[in-house]
């Protein structure tokens, strides 16, 4: 399985427009070559270079049907993303995407998509630690692609 993105290739830079400080809209991500017998797929975006223990996790979505292969650009925040799936609330403790924001220095994000040989069946807004336990013996083959953020230096008047 193989996971791609429009918007940056592995170990890249991520555009500042998917950022907080851009629009902080999610990047599309696409997929190819998923097992066949997937029942369902999750998507989950995170940093672990984010100060913390378990880093930062900017994005959760889950509960994506297997006739699904894409995730548009500019995902809707709303816990249910009708013919996508349901999103879990981030480490920013709220639902949908919320883009690379690092406090300091080049930060590395890893998109990881799961092929499941099983639906979850989590409720929209589990976070990180639920939807982590409730794939943790069902993944069939993952993918990832990681990309980097550092913030931009302010410049002077």
């Amino acid at each position: 399985m193989r996971l791609v993105s429009s918007a940056f290739e592995q170990g890249q830079p991520i555009p500042r427009r998917f950022t907080c400080e851009g629009e902080n809209i999610s990047p599309e991500f696409s997929w190819e070559d998923a097992p066949k017998e997937a029942k369902e797929f999750a998507l989950i975006l995170h940093d672990p270079d984010a100060p913390g223990l378990k880093g930062f996790t900017h994005w959760l979505l889950y509960g994506i049907p297997p006739i699904v292969a894409r995730v548009q650009e500019n995902t809707s925040k709303e816990a249910k993303v009708a013919n996508l799936g349901l999103q879990g609330q981030n480490d920013a403790g709220k639902l949908g995407y919320t883009g690379p924001c690092p406090p300091s220095g080049t930060h590395r994000y890893f998109a990881r998509l799961y092929a499941l040989r099983k639906e979850i069946g989590l409720k929209a807004g589990a976070n990180a630690q639920e939807v982590k336990a409730a794939i943790e013996d069902i993944v069939i083959e993952e993918a990832e692609l990681m990309g980097t953020y550092a913030k931009q230096q302010a410049k002077s008047a």
